[in-house]
């Protein structure tokens, strides 16, 4: 390998490259949504993840829709290029 294809190479190789860290990115982005979910319920006095018999309270839709929002917003993160 001559001086010229070496100097390419090392010049190539120094130059950030961006990295997709979707599967990291999006369970830290799963992770922040499902605590806030957690203190929504909690604030609304339920706890999450426990069944509620009968008809489901509007605080609780409120948080789940709220948690069906943030969640979208991971998968978009999940395809976004992190430098």
């Amino acid at each position: 390998m001559n001086f010229r294809s070496l100097a390419l190479f090392l010049a190539a190789a120094a130059v950030p490259q961006a990295v997709v860290a979707g599967p990291l990115a999006y369970g830290i982005c799963q992770t922040g949504c499902n605590c806030l979910a957690v203190a929504c319920y909690a604030g609304a006095g339920f706890t999450f993840g426990v069944p509620i018999p009968g008809s489901t309270p509007a605080a609780i839709m409120a948080c789940n829709a709220g948690l069906g929002t943030c969640m979208a917003a991971c998968a978009a993160i999940a395809l976004t290029p992190t430098p």
